[in-house]
């Protein structure tokens, strides 16, 4: 995952958000008791403490083992070898890694296959950051530790622990699940093209590694997100080129300066504002929340005007919208010249770009080339795939709501989310597959969200809530 929780900083007052992390949820939020027996409380922390210290960190050659040990667990509770695929493949720069697809064929399948998404691999993580090994699964203070606790190893144990369990209990689903591991979410992506390209026939796939949930500080539900949306993420490198000569003798045209004209302008240049059913559905219920404030009375007027741009720009401008109201692109990485006494011949801007839902590419191209101007190229480094918004299913967005409230409550809101970033459900979705995220985890206030951070961790609690919430997504679409 490369952005998570993108609209739980729901309710939650700006200033509180920037503050820093604070003292742990109080006692009663983290150890209120799960639905989940002690019997499969302690089988599944067995299976999260062995996924946690595997380190499935590009480069490191480790993904085979964290798959073979997942397809042992599965053969155990009576799954065939002929429905374990582990499939070597590249990921990104020529690394070696796995993707593993894992199939529970129905007995008389009377809907097309349900796929369950998550992903194996984690970022990497220096042991000289964090207060503890961070490939060293620890519990402490109602909290599990360790790099991949919430990205996204409680995905993936999430689901095989459900899986397993709902074999084991003489579940029969009505059509074929079919569960998807990857090994190269965090970086290639290789791994979700060659899984939606075989499995394109599926009727939908739920993604676990996006969607999920929070509480205040003091205990109070903020809201579960339900993604049914995500940006497509594109690279562009902005060029200037110039003859050069002698820095003894400089000339108005510079190569770096040419550039650095196209990336001032690019700072100040807004996209089109635009609402989708994903994000006006968002907004909708963000507006509530904000009350008579001025962020809520801005969404009222842009929920009422999509062309009122001044109350998108005014949304924008917040710290938790940045990104929900338009394409964003941004400068990240800059290359220039080529000796000190010379003038520079080239000069070379990595912009990064995360572009609305729908949105071709190639139109996002044409207006940065106009921003960038005639003294700078503007060229695309990488070309993912984009895709629309899935459709909000009535049947997706009410197993969702049953599985979170309950165990969360009447109190806990769904609210549809657009995700700025980007997961393996963008392949899917390009496919043709429609993608929920609709993952069960929960934290304890959106400043504490760790994932790619240091001392990453989840509450206890919300490790074994969400092997429950799995288990009733499954039955309730697939039975």
């Amino acid at each position: 995952m490369r952005i998570l929780y993108a609209c739980l900083s729901l309710g939650l007052p700006l200033a509180a958000a920037a503050q820093p992390v604070a003292a742990p949820a109080p006692p009663s939020v983290l150890s209120a008791p799960t639905r989940l027996d002690p019997a499969w409380q302690q089988r599944s922390r067995e299976m999260f403490k062995t996924a946690i210290e595997i380190p499935t960190v590009a480069g490191r050659g480790e993904m085979p083992r964290l798959a073979e040990y997942l397809a042992g667990q599965f053969r155990a509770a009576g799954w065939r070898d002929q429905d374990i695929e582990i499939i070597p493949h590249e990921g990104m720069e020529g690394d070696s890694t796995v993707t593993m697809i894992v199939r529970w064929p129905a007995a008389r399948a009377a809907r097309q296959p349900m796929l369950l998404l998550a992903h194996m691999d984690v970022v990497e993580a220096r042991r000289e950051d964090w207060q503890q090994d961070p490939f060293e699964f620890i519990e402490r203070d109602g909290y599990f530790y360790g790099r991949g606790t919430l990205d996204n190893k409680q995905g993936v144990i999430g689901i095989a622990a459900a899986l397993i369990k709902l074999r084991q209990s003489g579940f029969r689903p009505n059509r074929d699940l079919i569960a998807v591991f990857t090994g190269d979410e965090e970086t290639a992506g290789n791994g979700a093209t060659l899984a939606a390209e075989r499995l394109k026939n599926a009727e939908l796939a739920l993604n676990f590694d996006v969607g999920g949930g929070s509480y205040t500080r003091d205990g109070r539900p903020l809201g579960y997100g339900l993604q049914t949306a995500e940006k497509t993420y594109r690279t562009y490198a902005f060029t200037a080129t110039n003859r050069g000569g002698h820095s003894s003798r400089p000339r108005p045209d510079n190569a770096i300066y040419d550039l650095a004209d196209g990336l001032k302008r690019l700072q100040t240049h807004r996209f089109e504002p635009m609402l989708n059913d994903t994000t006006r559905a968002y907004f909708t219920e963000r507006a509530k929340q904000e009350g008579s404030n001025a962020l809520g009375e801005a969404m009222r007027r842009w929920l009422a005007n999509p062309e009122d741009g001044a109350a998108a720009d005014l949304i924008e401008a917040s710290e938790l919208e940045v990104g929900m109201t338009r394409t964003r692109c941004v400068a990240t990485r800059l290359d220039g010249g080529h000796a000190d006494n010379a003038l520079p011949q080239r000069a070379t801007a990595t912009v990064n770009c995360r572009i609305m839902p729908g949105i071709d590419p190639a139109s996002v191209a044409a207006e940065l080339q106009q921003v960038a101007g005639i003294q700078a190229k503007v060229t695309a480094t990488d070309e993912p795939p984009w895709s629309a918004p899935s459709p909000l299913r009535s049947d997706v967005l009410n197993a969702y709501r049953a599985a979170v409230q309950a165990i969360h409550g009447p109190r806990m809101v769904i609210v549809p989310q657009m995700s700025t970033g980007a997961t393996d459900g963008l392949f899917f979705r390009a496919a043709g597959v429609p993608v929920y995220g609709v993952s069960g985890e929960w934290i304890i206030s959106p400043d504490d969200e760790r994932a790619h951070g240091l001392d990453e961790r989840i509450p206890v609690r919300a490790f074994y809530d969400n092997i429950v919430h799995v288990e009733t997504m499954i039955r309730r679409l697939a039975r």
